[in-house]
């Protein structure tokens, strides 16, 4: 589960800001997960999270003293960006980004509450879909979700997918497991903090892609 706690997020204050910073150095290893689950069957998420968080990095290094926080940028693009925003920037960016992330948080905690096909316990296709369907599905048109049916079929064995969580070490499931509740503590509250300011500053858009 070293891929996981080598990288864990940070927590955060009573207020709930993100540290724009410290945020970019967490996500920047999500990508990696994803050689988890077989990067070529999900490359098109990975590929759109790297793209995602290249953006906001690419506005928070023009002025980092200005974008302290993920809502110093999302803010200053409203002001700035008056008749396109949301979608435009690192507000867009953020706004797919926080769904690839949401994919992650439903599938390890799936997994970690035990959720399973009981006639194919080893498989993990249960929970990668019911990630799927809850955090992609909607913003997808039927080409793209032909694809990700594709890829939900393709998922790897869960044994062979926590072996890659923990880069390639023989760690027994429930240890492994122990070490995903851990991880999913400050990654779902750093996750579940965007969306209540997406929600709260009235920039989450529903269009498909």
């Amino acid at each position: 589960m070293a891929l996981l706690l080598d990288n864990q997020f940070n927590d955060l204050p009573p207020d709930k800001v993100i540290d724009t910073k410290l945020f970019l150095e967490a996500v920047s290893h999500i990508p990696l997960f994803f050689d988890c689950l077989g990067a070529n069957v999900f490359s098109i998420i990975k590929s759109d999270i790297n793209g995602n968080i290249t953006k906001i990095r690419a506005v928070y290094m023009k002025d980092p003293a200005k974008y302290v926080t993920l809502q110093d940028i999302v803010e200053a693009e409203r002001v700035e960006h008056a008749a396109e925003w949301p979608k435009v920037g690192a507000t867009l960016a953020l706004m797919w980004l926080k769904r690839g992330l949401r994919f992650i948080q439903i599938l390890l905690q799936s997994l970690a509450d035990g959720e399973r096909d009981e006639n194919n316990p080893n498989l993990i296709r249960v929970n990668v879909t019911k990630a799927y369907e809850q955090a992609l599905k909607k913003y997808h048109g039927w080409i793209v979700q032909k694809i990700f049916h594709v890829a939900l079929h393709a998922a790897p064995y869960k044994s062979n997918f926590l072996k890659a969580l923990s880069k390639g070490e023989e760690v027994k499931e429930e240890d492994c497991l122990a070490n995903v509740r851990q991880f999913l503590v400050n990654y779902t509250a750093t996750v579940d903090a965007i969306y209540e300011m997406y929600t709260n500053l009235n920039a989450e858009l529903d269009y498909t892609v």
